[in-house]
C-alpha cells in the first residue's frame, strides 16, 4: 500500500484535491473540517516532508509541511478580523452609512445607488461578510420605511460587495492568496484593479436599478422620513470610534506605503489589532475572529502543498501551455473566464488557491516551455475572474449566502432562481469589460 501511494503520490494526492473540493461544493459537512481532514490524510500518507530539505539528486530545495502554508495570508486576515470586529462595536459604520442616506434626500433610486456605492467602498477594505452584516439591518428598516421589499437592495448590495472587493489586496481572500503569491503590494491593486472596478460597479448598478425600477418608488413624505432619520445616537463608543478609525487609517496607509517601506501587509494588520486588543477584552474578541475560516485556510494550503510536491501544478501547468500553444492571450482570456464560472459554482477561496500556484508555474523562467510576455495579466485575469465570479449564483460568495439566510428568517427568500437572474447578468458584464480592460491594458 505505502508502495502504491509513493508510486502514484501526484494521483492520490490529486484525488485528495478533488474529493475535498467535491465536499466543500455540497456543503454537506463544514468546510474547514472537509480542509483539516484532507491535511491529515495527506500528512499520514506521507505526500509532504515534515522538513524542507535539499535533493542532492535534482540540485533543488524540497519545501517543507509548515512552508506550504502561506502565513502571511494567514496573519492578514487574523489582524483584519480583529480590527474590524473591535471597530463595528462603536457604531462608526452604521453611523456612515445613515450619514449617506442623509445626503440622498430619501430618494429611492439615490438610496440604492448610495448604499450599493458605501458597500462597494467599505468592501475594498474590510472583508464582504462583515460588510454585509453590516448593512443588512440599516436595509432593513429603510424598505420598511419605504414599505417595499428589501430583496431588490439587498440583492444590489451584495452584487456591489463582491464587485468592491475586488479593487484591493484587502478586499477578497483571493486578492490576499494572489498578492502573497505574486509579490503584488496593495498599491499594485490599487492601480491596476480599482480604475476596471470602478467602470464595472458604475455600469453594473445602473442596470441593477433599472431592473428594480417598478418598486423603487416612494411618496413625498416617505422620502422625507428617510432623510431626516436621527443619527445622533448611532456612535455607542466616541473613544473606541476615535480609536478605531485612527488605527484603521494608520493600517490602510502601511498598506499603501508597502513600496517605499517593503513591510508586508501583515505586519501592519497584525499591529493595528495588537494596538486595539490593549483596550479590550482579548478572551470576547478571539472568540469572535472567524476560526474556521482560518483552519479552513490552514487545511487547504496542506492539501495543494501536497499535489503541489508531487507534481501536480506542473502537470495542469505544462497541459495549459499546450491547450494554449504557449499564448498569452488565450490563457489570460482562459483564466479570466474559467474562474469567473468556477468561483459561481465552487468557493473561489479554494480555487484561487489551488490556482495560484499553477500560474507561478506557467510563467517559471526554469520552464523551458513557460509563457513570457506582460505576464501579469495572468494575474490580474485571476483577481478579476474569482471575485467577480462570486455574484454567478447564491453560493458564489459566503456574503451571498449570509444575506439570503438572514433575508429567508425575515420572511423575504430569495431563491437560487431569482438571484442567479440578476447575478449572472451582472457576473457576464463584468468579465466582458474585464475582458476588454486586461485586453488594451496589457495584451495589445
Amino acid at each position: 500500500m505505502i508502495h502504491f501511494i509513493h508510486e502514484n503520490a501526484m494521483l492520490v494526492s490529486g484525488l485528495i484535491l478533488l474529493i475535498a473540493y467535491i465536499f466543500i461544493a455540497s456543503e454537506k459537512i463544514q468546510k474547514s473540517v472537509v480542509a483539516l481532514t484532507g491535511a491529515s490524510i495527506a500528512m499520514l500518507m506521507g505526500l509532504l516532508p515534515f522538513e524542507g530539505h535539499y535533493d542532492l539528486a535534482t540540485s533543488t530545495y524540497i519545501k517543507g509541511l509548515f512552508e506550504h502554508i502561506d502565513f502571511q495570508v494567514i496573519f492578514l486576515l487574523i489582524g483584519m478580523m480583529i480590527i474590524v470586529h473591535i471597530s463595528s462595536r462603536s457604531g462608526v459604520f452604521k453611523w456612515l452609512a445613515l450619514e449617506i442616506l442623509h445626503l440622498t434626500k430619501g430618494h429611492p433610486k439615490t438610496v440604492l445607488f448610495s448604499l450599493a456605492a458605501f458597500t462597494a467602498i467599505a468592501s475594498a477594505f474590510l472583508d464582504n461578510v462583515t460588510t454585509v452584516v453590516l448593512m443588512m439591518p440599516i436595509t432593513f428598516v429603510i424598505a420598511k420605511e419605504f414599505e417595499t421589499d428589501p430583496v431588490p437592495f439587498l440583492i444590489t448590495e451584495v452584487l456591489a460587495s463582491n464587485i468592491g472587493g475586488t479593487a484591493t489586496l484587502i478586499g477578497d481572500p483571493p486578492n490576499i492568496i494572489i498578492g502573497t503569491k505574486a509579490g503584488l503590494s496593495f498599491m499594485d491593486f490599487v492601480r491596476e484593479l480599482t480604475p476596471i472596478v470602478a467602470i464595472i460597479f458604475i455600469v453594473s448598478v445602473s442596470i441593477l436599478i433599472f431592473m428594480f425600477r417598478k418598486g423603487l418608488k416612494a411618496t413625498p413624505e416617505k422620502m422625507q422620513h428617510i432623510a431626516t432619520i436621527d443619527n445622533s445616537q448611532t456612535i455607542t463608543d466616541k473613544s473606541l470610534m476615535i480609536r478605531s478609525v485612527a488605527t484603521i487609517l494608520l493600517v490602510i496607509l502601511g498598506f499603501v506605503t508597502h513600496d517605499i517601506t517593503h513591510i508586508p501587509a501583515y505586519v501592519f494588520a497584525v499591529a493595528g489589532a495588537s494596538f486595539l486588543l490593549l483596550f479590550e477584552k482579548p478572551k470576547e474578541i478571539y472568540r469572535d475572529v472567524e476560526w474556521l475560516t482560518i483552519f479552513f485556510f490552514v487545511g487547504l494550503f496542506i492539501i495543494i502543498g501536497a499535489f503541489e510536491a508531487n507534481g501536480g501544478i506542473k502537470f495542469l501547468a505544462d497541459g495549459l501551455i499546450n491547450l494554449t500553444h504557449g499564448s498569452l492571450e488565450m490563457a489570460s482570456m482562459i483564466i479570466l473566464w474559467a474562474s469567473g464560472v468556477l468561483s459561481g459554482i465552487i468557493d473561489n477561496i479554494p480555487y484561487t488557491a489551488t490556482m495560484a500556484p499553477l500560474i507561478s508555474e506557467l510563467i517559471n523562467p526554469a520552464n523551458p516551455n513557460a509563457i513570457t510576455g506582460n505576464v501579469h495579466a495572468l494575474w490580474w485575469s485571476l483577481s478579476l475572474g474569482a471575485c467577480l465570479g462570486g455574484n454567478l449564483t447564491i453560493i458564489g460568495a459566503a456574503a451571498n449566502v449570509l444575506v439570503s439566510e438572514t433575508a429567508a428568517s425575515k420572511g423575504y427568500k430569495i431563491s437560487f432562481i431569482r438571484f442567479m437572474k440578476y447575478g449572472a447578468f451582472v457576473t457576464i458584464i463584468s468579465l466582458v469589460l474585464s475582458s476588454a480592460y486586461i485586453y488594451l491594458r496589457y495584451l495589445n
